[in-house]
């Protein structure tokens, strides 16, 4: 076999290869999405978050104003209530002190009314020119006197021969006696008073020792 005949063989054998041609693209068909950029899609999800804190921040300003005007709405009642105490504590003050100047006009004629028959006493001694009938006129302003002041509640003073105490007595002399006990009461130059527990004029007094 010579080598021409040789290489038809091999060329036989080895059928050259076809490029195949691209398929054409079917009609509607999707193209291919492209494929998105990196600084694309986080620009995307930054406006996604952008837009959940604004509307959280709206929730929340929302939330504020009803906490404000609930707040707004208890001041107003509390300073309405405020306003009705102050009211209701005013008139009670008045009250009061109309009450106490009434209670102290009372008490105040009351005690003038005790002490007119008094002044009745004084101007019938006045009349009498014998020095019997004034001394007899006195005598009874003097009882008059006590019965006055024991309706007021106002009592005498018990002084000769007690302890001096100066709650109840004002000494103003002095003076040593070995037969009265120390501290005794021995003169008393101006009667004391009490009405209660209260002082209504000390007693001026001589105490001993």
């Amino acid at each position: 076999m010579t080598d021409k005949e040789k290489d038809k063989i091999e060329i036989e054998e080895e059928p050259e290869k076809e490029e195949k041609a691209p398929e054409p693209e079917k009609e509607g068909a999707e193209a291919p999405k492209e494929e998105q950029k990196p600084s694309e899609k986080a620009e995307k999800e930054d406006k996604e978050d952008k837009k959940k804190r604004l509307k959280k921040l709206e929730n929340e300003i929302e939330s504020l104003k009803k906490q404000i005007e609930d707040k707004d709405k208890a001041l107003e009642a509390e300073k309405d209530k405020y306003m009705r105490m102050y009211a209701e504590y005013d008139n009670f003050r008045r009250r009061s002190a109309k009450e106490r100047e009434g209670v102290y006009a009372d008490a105040y004629t009351d005690a003038l009314k005790e002490l007119l028959p008094i002044l009745d006493n004084l101007d019938r001694a006045a009349q009498y020119k014998d020095a019997e009938a004034v001394s007899k006129g006195l005598e009874m302003i003097r009882k008059s006197m006590s019965e006055a002041l024991s309706k007021l509640g106002v009592t005498e003073m018990e002084c000769l021969g007690k302890t001096f105490d100066p709650n109840f007595h004002n000494a103003v002399m002095h003076e040593e006696d070995e037969t009265k006990g120390e501290g005794e009461i021995v003169e008393v130059f101006q009667k004391g008073y009490v009405k209660g527990d209260k002082v209504i004029r000390y007693a001026m007094v001589k105490v001993a020792n």
